[in-house]
């Protein structure tokens, strides 16, 4: 098995928010049936002018995890690879695959801290030129760190995240 690519993180692309919009309406063809709380572009790619992985993260808001199991089959058809990541919280996917990710997807129970805080934390990072410099600088010092290492990436972020929502308001301590 070939290992994951490193974690790269490149200067803002403004092609992102156009490739999310194509995703957003193949995703509402393919599931509109189980989405409740609209498709948000997500995620540092999200933010103008920040960099990060040029990967699209997109959150799907439903009505409950059990209930969206049902959308997975649409979701392999446009591509996305079912991961089971913090599987109690949401249903994670990729696309194409583990190795090369062009795309994370979300859904998320609307009811969820975990939907109301990605979208906190994006509207944060939009709101406040500052935080968004700061995490930025963050993300490129720790993707030089764990450059092989996804998920040590991902939770060396975890505190920026929690104090940047608490400073906007957005931490539920979920």
């Amino acid at each position: 098995m070939r290992a994951q690519e490193p974690v790269r993180i490149v200067d803002y692309d403004p092609g992102w928010p156009a490739r999310f919009e194509q995703e957003r309406t193949e995703l509402a063809a393919a599931i509109g049936e189980w989405i409740v709380g609209g498709v948000h572009h997500v995620g540092s790619t999200s933010v103008p002018g920040l960099e990060a992985k040029p990967v699209i993260d997109i959150l799907v808001g439903v009505g409950s995890l059990e209930s969206s199991r049902a959308c997975f089959g649409p979701l392999s058809a446009l591509g996305y690879l079912y991961a089971p990541y913090r599987a109690g919280e949401m249903h994670w996917f990729c696309k194409p695959d583990r190795r090369r990710r062009t795309h994370h997807l979300h859904v998320v129970p609307v009811a969820s801290s975990r939907f109301r805080e990605e979208l906190a934390f994006r509207e944060h990072l939009r709101g406040d030129a500052d935080a968004a410099r700061e995490y930025g600088a963050s993300k490129r010092a720790l993707a030089t760190e764990f450059e092989h290492d996804r998920e040590a990436y991902t939770a060396a972020k975890a505190d920026f995240i929690r104090a940047a929502l608490d400073r906007a308001g957005g931490w539920t301590g979920a």
